[in-house]
């Protein structure tokens, strides 16, 4: 049996070891949610599943602490943010219980035509069937939260496999549902190889597939679903933020610092590209790189750690080459450029990279941000939507004329006015549109994806 080893990215010490599932062990559990899902007397009620759940918030609650440091060992985000993530897992959980208390149908007028009087008619929702989740390392706790218990939540068996670095979190909260009483066939851990993962996305069993993680993958995931299979996919964009020239620098420093390094970049809507109109560039990019000096890069697990390592070693290698390349083709080097070890790289801060170099048209996904100098708001529209991908984005401005201009005109599915681009409430819609992903996230939208609307018509004289 293979194992495959659980490693902290900060110095690859080793946490865990995890068995590699074979393609029989794993469409063993698809047939037992399959089973499940036929088999109409095993339903939960919807009471049950929200004593469930508030049960389940209640334990994550009591050992928040536990679950941060296991979060943060295993991913590598900086324990401060890895108890923010914990918290937001909580109320994730409580978002559903209340979500699932609105979630209904709706009344179909009739009797409005001879053709449809004496008629009463009305939709209901009902879970979609087995939900296939697969996760990405970024955020090991809080993902799966988003993932898995708006499945439970509405009444969908479901089968999660976690990121192959990060499986412990993924493997707590299932125990923990165990725990609080969710019989096991309900949610199932899987942990797999890539080529059996495939195989399961396309079983016509699978009903709907969440998909976090490469726009690569993802996609050629969707084309593998079997036929009538719905999905839900979220990748990444290159998160462009515009500067304009009224724009409150002073306030928006700590939040585009926080925006662009958070997690070592590692984060699908991370600050990137970072568009200055001319007249107020140099004391932008001053200050802002005298910022940028003030982070502290290192072991993840100490409190005074802002920037934690990359998830590999081979991502700090690539990182470092991308900066080489756009230095190498014009850009002019403000901060950083330097591997501080295996698994950490120096904050970096690039001036007018080439729209050509990759750090421009690729998501970087480490903790470099880009900056360019433009002339004004049309050229930094222009340059903010030149590249395929649509996801958030933001415009600092104490001009509403220009707030509303850069909101109609930026191709994205969310624009953030005097806010950083990675910011997120878990009951807002998320997620981008053209290489970005598809479909909308969000604790509610997803409970909505995962059922169906069934329309239900009464015919009586007596109406």
């Amino acid at each position: 049996m293979a194992y495959i080893q659980i490693r902290n990215p900060f110095n690859q010490s080793l946490i865990d070891e995890i068995a590699l599932e074979d393609e029989a062990s794993v469409l063993k559990k698809l047939e037992q949610a399959d089973q499940l899902f036929k088999d109409q007397s095993k339903q939960l009620p919807k009471f049950e599943r929200i004593q469930i759940l508030e049960r389940l918030a209640e334990k994550i609650e009591a050992t928040a602490e536990r679950f941060a440091q296991e979060a943060a060992a295993e991913g590598g985000k900086p324990i401060v943010d890895s108890r923010v993530e914990i918290t937001r897992a909580i109320d994730g959980i409580k978002i559903a219980i209340r979500e699932l208390c609105q979630l209904k149908g709706e009344e179909v007028v009739m009797g409005i035509t001879p053709s449809s009087s004496e008629r009463l008619a009305f939709t209901v929702r009902e879970p979609r069937g087995i939900v296939l989740a697969i996760s990405a390392f970024n955020h090991p706790f809080n993902l799966i939260i988003h993932q898995v218990i708006p499945a439970i939540a509405v009444g969908c068996p479901v089968l999660v496999k976690p990121a192959t670095t990060t499986p412990l979190s993924c493997r707590s909260i299932v125990n923990l549902l165990y725990e609080v009483g969710l019989p096991e066939a309900w949610c199932q851990m899987i942990f797999c190889s890539n080529e059996v993962t495939g195989r399961l996305v396309s079983d016509a069993r699978i009903a709907f597939l969440t998909f976090i993680g490469s726009e690569k993958v993802g996609w050629m995931l969707r084309s593998k679903l079997a036929v009538g299979a719905s999905c839900a996919l979220e990748h990444g964009g290159l998160a462009p933020v515009i500067i304009d020239k009224n724009a409150d620098i002073a306030a928006s420093l700590p939040l585009l610092v926080k925006g662009g390094y958070y997690h070592a970049g590692q984060v699908c809507v991370s600050v990137q590209r970072i568009y200055i109109e001319k007249s107020v560039a140099p004391d932008f990019i001053e200050q802002f790189t005298e910022s940028v000096k003030c982070l502290k890069t290192g072991n993840q697990l100490r409190d005074n750690c802002d920037v934690g390592p990359l998830i590999l070693p081979r991502e700090v290698d690539r990182v470092h080459s991308w900066v080489e390349e756009a230095v190498t083709s014009g850009a002019r080097l403000a901060l950083g450029g330097e591997k501080i070890s295996e698994s950490c790289y120096q904050p970096t801060v690039l001036v007018n990279p080439s729209d050509e170099s990759s750090v421009s048209c690729k998501e970087i996904f480490g903790p470099v941000v880009c900056l360019y100098t433009v002339e004004d708001l049309d050229e930094a529209i222009a340059r903010a939507n030149a590249i395929d991908v649509s996801f958030q984005s933001a415009i600092f401005t104490q001009d509403i004329d220009k707030a509303f201009k850069a909101a109609k005109s930026l191709n994205a599915l969310a624009v953030m006015i005097n806010d950083h681009t990675a910011f997120r409430v878990d009951w807002m819609p998320f997620g981008g549109t053209k290489r970005s992903g598809l479909g909308v996230g969000g604790i509610g939208h997803t409970m909505k994806d995962m059922t169906l609307e069934k329309l239900l018509v009464f015919r009586s004289k007596s109406l």
